[in-house]
């Protein structure tokens, strides 16, 4: 079955008329387009990747890069990534991808289904195979339930179904888009201690807001509690709450970070900061066989 009969096999299966169509996207991979009453969104299989979310009567609020790789293996540039079960590189090789496996392959769709209160629940799942083993030698099922509403929440549930322990990072790496990254300001971490990776990873204290000045990459420690983003040039707030997850954390490239990454454009940078909802370092999440464990991040928008 070519991609184009796979796309329409899928939308006869889990389409809902004039709610949802799963549709050809960039690349010709396949995604499904919401546009429920309160909200419309975009979520790639490819990655189980949001993409788009638009609450009625508000701006877009997902970056997306217009360099964006659309193929298999490649990440997507922007969106919601999951990434999993390694954030940034794998300690113990170097050759692995960054930020783990599950972004760059295709998920099975599940279900798209319509709640009474007028939000879409979209679900997406992929689990351990030969391409996984490759590089992790444990068994998985990973599942991403996304709900679609004036609230965007995200729910990342991972299950040990081998019959050894495992242990994962895990992350949310939300893409936000913003008017001006200079401009911004992210609330809600003040005297949080963090490591900053740009700095080679030295243990600090975030002093009142977080603002963007130069290259930040910021992985906040112990905080669970939510955090605003303040976006004075779109005249926003975005809220960001979460429930198991023990790290936050805080990204924009910048200039010099943008020009060596081929796709984001050279002044894309000062469109997006990234907040992240996530289990890394000290955190890593174990599970012995049969256990789970859900991660949410849900996010409202508040014009101002």
């Amino acid at each position: 079955m070519n991609e184009l009969s796979n796309i329409d096999a899928l939308n006869r299966r889990f389409g809902i008329p004039g709610i949802a169509q799963v549709i050809s996207g960039g690349g010709g991979l396949p995604k499904i387009a919401v546009t429920g009453p309160s909200a419309s969104a975009e979520v790639y299989l490819h990655g189980a990747q949001v993409t788009s979310w638009r609450p009625a009567g508000i701006e877009e609020v997902i970056f997306l890069s217009e360099h964006s790789n659309w193929q298999d293996g490649r990440a997507i540039r922007g969106g919601i990534p999951v990434c999993f079960p390694w954030f940034r590189g794998k300690a113990d090789d170097p050759a692995a991808p960054a930020h783990g496996f599950v972004r760059t392959k295709e998920w099975r769709l599940e279900s798209v289904s319509a709640d009474d209160d007028g939000s879409v629940i979209v679900v997406c799942s992929t689990d351990s195979d030969d391409s996984t083993r490759r590089w992790w030698p444990h068994e998985f099922l990973l599942v991403n339930r996304v709900t679609i509403g004036r609230v965007l929440r995200l729910e990342l549930t991972a299950k040990n179904i081998g019959s050894a322990p495992l242990s994962f990072e895990e992350a949310l790496h939300t893409y936000f888009r913003v008017g001006d990254a200079e401009k911004v300001r992210v609330r809600g971490l003040d005297q949080v201690w963090y490591l900053d990776n740009a700095d080679g990873n030295r243990e600090k204290v975030q002093s009142g807001d977080v603002r963007f000045a130069a290259l930040t990459d910021n992985a906040y420690l112990d905080t669970r509690g939510p955090v605003t983003l303040i976006d004075p040039a779109l005249h926003r707030t975005i809220s960001t709450q979460k429930d198991n997850s023990a790290t936050t954390v805080v990204w924009n490239p910048w200039q010099q970070g943008a020009a060596s990454l081929s796709d984001l454009g050279d002044d894309e940078w000062r469109r997006m900061v990234c907040v992240e909802a996530s289990n890394i370092l000290g955190a890593a999440v174990s599970l012995k066989p049969g256990q789970e464990h859900t991660m949410r991040a849900t996010f409202s928008v508040a014009s101002e």
